[in-house]
């Protein structure tokens, strides 16, 4: 049997970048506004990239004639637990551009994040770099609206029990049975 090993490119690997940054001071403005960014991006360059996209859209400051101050991955303070993420996002379709809300259930921003860009590609044919979001929360159990979200609430939440039956030795095994197997072990 050959163990597969999945293509790291088909993994939508998000992190968040907290970026600072200005245009460059000039005579006419010696000290421009300093602008800071919190952006979600596969790895520094494009989160980079995307600070000079919107910047470019602020305040007419492109990369030529701007300066970056601090660039810093942000990360989850605690990455083992899970919570609900909610999501205000922009894309624009092959017709107009839509404002949507979206929710996840995931350990860190960064997975919900990817799960977004997931369902966006699947769901409404959204390219990534068509994507922006507006803003990330992380959500209490009250304030969630989504089904899919809130079935997964609550303390007396259950799973089923799945316990492997173990084989029978070969000698009392047959190909037909007169009564049915039992699957399920107490």
């Amino acid at each position: 049997m050959v163990k597969t090993v999945a293509d790291a490119s088909l993994q939508a690997r998000m992190h968040q970048y907290h970026i600072v940054g200005r245009a460059a001071p000039t005579q006419k403005n010696p000290v421009p506004k300093i602008y800071r960014m919190r952006l979600f991006a596969k790895n520094k360059v494009l989160a980079k990239s995307r600070f000079w996209y919107f910047m470019k859209k602020l305040n007419k400051a492109k990369k030529s004639g701007g300066e970056l101050l601090a660039i810093n991955e942000m990360f989850e303070p605690r990455p083992l637990k899970v919570n609900n993420y909610g999501i205000w996002l922009r894309y624009e379709s092959r017709t107009n551009t839509h404002n949507m809300y979206k929710e996840y259930r995931d350990v860190t921003i960064n997975g919900a994040v990817g799960q977004m860009y997931m369902e966006m590609a699947g769901r409404h044919r959204a390219h990534p770099n068509t994507i922006q979001i507006i803003n990330t929360a992380t959500l209490k159990d009250d304030e969630c609206k989504r089904d899919h979200v809130t079935e997964m609430h609550g303390a007396g939440l259950k799973y089923p029990v799945i316990r492997k039956v173990p084989m029978q030795s070969k000698k009392y095994r047959t190909t037909f049975k007169a009564k049915r197997p039992n699957t399920f072990v107490h």
